[in-house]
């Protein structure tokens, strides 16, 4: 089952000069349930670009974006940022927690966003933080976790509302080798167990080595470049 599909996206910006600069130019991406495909670049190449166009943060300049079966494009913003919120996930390379938020609290915010009780996303959050090794440490506030322990929290965050599609920059990027490949670990047993589908971009070797595809970010367009190697 397909779960996101990106159809000729296209995005520009006006440069300095007065030019258009391309982007991306006629992406096409699909990605069914269950499936983790990393997106490897030089930097500069446009992957967050192209995370932001597939996880509905921003609109292309054209083409269509599909996200469980629904249409981005034509959405009112108040539609689109509904959708968003229920049915994507996103995890960045610095975790962005409320470091005046304990981790429980943290992992229910968008829970009470989305109108659960108190009680319910209590409940959810906990199972959450229990599924990413860190029922410990529910009460404890981001100051006083490691990088590592922030960055799990961060994913618990973003599975809170069960969404369809998880979107991840650079996760691992600001962690040392051993927080790197425990994360690692933990996106490819949620890809398995929870059969959510995943779309990583990453320069890590580790954790591209570990996707079910990698496709190759270069000049405006994906590529499958059939090896491993391209990732710098």
């Amino acid at each position: 089952m397909t779960v996101l599909e990106a159809i000729d996206l296209t995005k520009t910006f006006v440069g300095g000069d007065g030019g258009l600069i391309t982007v991306l130019d006629g992406v096409n991406l699909q990605v069914a349930r269950g499936e983790m495909v990393a997106v490897v670049g030089a930097s500069g190449a446009g992957k967050s670009t192209l995370l932001h166009l597939v996880g509905a943060l921003d609109r292309p300049t054209r083409g269509t974006v599909v996200i469980d079966g629904e249409r981005v494009d034509g959405l009112a913003d108040d539609a689109l940022s509904a959708l968003r919120n229920r049915r994507v996930g996103f995890v960045f390379q610095f975790h962005h927690l409320l470091r005046e938020f304990t981790a429980l609290e943290n992992v229910m915010m968008p829970l009470r966003i989305a109108g659960w009780e108190p009680g319910r996303s209590l409940g959810r959050a906990a199972e959450l933080l229990d599924r990413v090794g860190l029922a410990s440490r529910a009460k404890h506030r981001p100051s006083e976790m490691s990088g590592g322990e922030q960055q799990r929290t961060a994913v618990a965050r973003a599975l809170a509302v069960d969404p369809a599609i998880l979107l991840a920059d650079e996760p691992s990027g600001n962690l040392d080798h051993a927080n790197s490949e425990r994360l690692h670990d933990l996106f490819v047993e949620l890809s398995r167990d929870l059969e959510i589908a995943m779309v990583v971009v990453t320069h890590n070797r580790s954790l591209a080595g570990r996707a079910d595809r990698v496709l190759l970010l270069e000049d405006g367009r994906l590529a499958d470049p059939g090896v491993r190697e391209v990732v710098t």
